[in-house]
């Protein structure tokens, strides 16, 4: 039987610039979907919560005339489908009204107390990520061994250890009784007025002023909340290094590798872990997420005022924009970061291809 001529390059162009074309239409598409589930969600949770927006405003004793008015002025009084096509249009433009609380643009609040989170979120991810990836690799490698088992138990700690307990008994321990660190919130009052704020990153505002007493104040307060973080984060991503090293260590190749003499270093380094580094960036985004998100728990008990702790302090006082606003800040933070693996999984791993 003859073989089949060849397709025409540009036949065979056409078909990969067709399926690249699906493929981003496909991805704009579920985006679209997750974002809009997303508005619709926190508009009918918003709805839903037994909390009176207009009391909130005005307090309890506001007079039937006020409380008619604001309701108005609120937009209460108009069909649900109108308040939801209000509620998207504004929200896709970043306008979460204004909060209850501060009596500030609600995206100004959130931009202000942000970089407080980025900053601990991101300290707490480089050194979660440097020092968990080596000790799952290591006890992929030592499979039941004691070096395996005392990095399980470690991880598994980490894992499990509630973060405002190990928050509470650091302070007790290394701050008020050794004194090795500083205390809670970002700054001590006494630097307050003498940094000046551009990046909102506080270890970059005071090393570019020059302020070294300042940068030294600065680090001894993140050393607490950000072991803590990193701790979790360590031991999440050390048993899904141990997980995937394990999967690719039974592979056929690593057993060829090993057959022709290649070294055990070799074996794990070269071979084995570029082929788990695409499921590890994954799972690092996703941590990262979970910590830009606010440690809401580690963020309350340091005092810091970031984004998990705005978020506490407007549920409890009830200031539903700011609750709304910053529920929409996280699942867009989520949507970003997954969307970013998503791409770098289909850009390295052929196989997604």
């Amino acid at each position: 039987m003859a073989d089949q001529a060849a397709p025409p390059p540009k036949a065979v162009s056409d078909r990969r610039w067709y399926r690249r074309s699906v493929a981003v239409a496909r991805t704009a598409l579920t985006v679209a979907i997750t974002i809009f589930g997303l508005l619709a969600l926190t508009f009918f949770i918003g709805r839903m919560l037994p909390l009176d927006p207009v009391l909130a405003v005005l307090g309890d004793d506001a007079s039937q005339a006020a409380y008619d008015r604001m309701f108005r002025q609120l937009g209460l009084d108009r069909p649900l489908y109108e308040q939801f096509f209000n509620y998207v249009r504004d929200a896709l433009r970043f306008d979460f009204g204004r909060s209850l609380t501060s009596g500030r643009r609600v995206i100004e609040d959130i931009a202000r107390v942000f970089p407080a989170t980025v900053e601990l979120a991101t300290l707490s991810m480089f050194f979660g990520t440097i020092i968990g990836v080596p000790l799952g690799v290591i006890a992929a490698a030592r499979q039941d061994s004691w070096v395996d088992q005392v990095i399980r138990v470690v991880a598994l700690i980490g894992y499990s250890a509630p973060n405002f307990w190990l928050g509470l008994v650091g302070l007790s321990v290394f701050f008020a009784g050794l004194g090795w660190v500083g205390g809670p919130g970002r700054i001590g009052t006494v630097y307050q007025f003498d940094i000046e704020i551009r990046t909102g990153l506080l270890l970059i505002d005071s090393a570019r002023m020059g302020r070294w007493d300042i940068f030294q104040d600065v680090v001894s307060r993140l050393i607490l909340p950000v072991s803590i973080l990193a701790y979790g984060a360590m031991a999440y991503i050390a048993r899904m290094t141990r997980s995937f090293m394990l999967e690719q260590l039974r592979q056929e190749y690593i057993i060829a590798a090993r057959a022709k003499g290649v070294s055990r270093t070799a074996v794990i380094w070269v071979h084995a872990f570029p082929n788990i580094a695409v499921q590890l960036a994954t799972v690092i985004a996703l941590s990262f997420a979970f910590l830009l998100e606010g440690a809401v728990l580690t963020e309350t008990v340091f005092a810091w005022p970031g984004l998990g702790r705005y978020l506490t302090t407007a549920l409890l006082r009830g200031d539903m924009n700011a609750v709304l606003g910053c529920v929409m800040v996280i699942g867009l933070i989520f949507i970003t970061l997954n969307l970013l693996a998503d791409l770098f999984y289909r850009s390295f791993d052929p196989r997604t291809r």
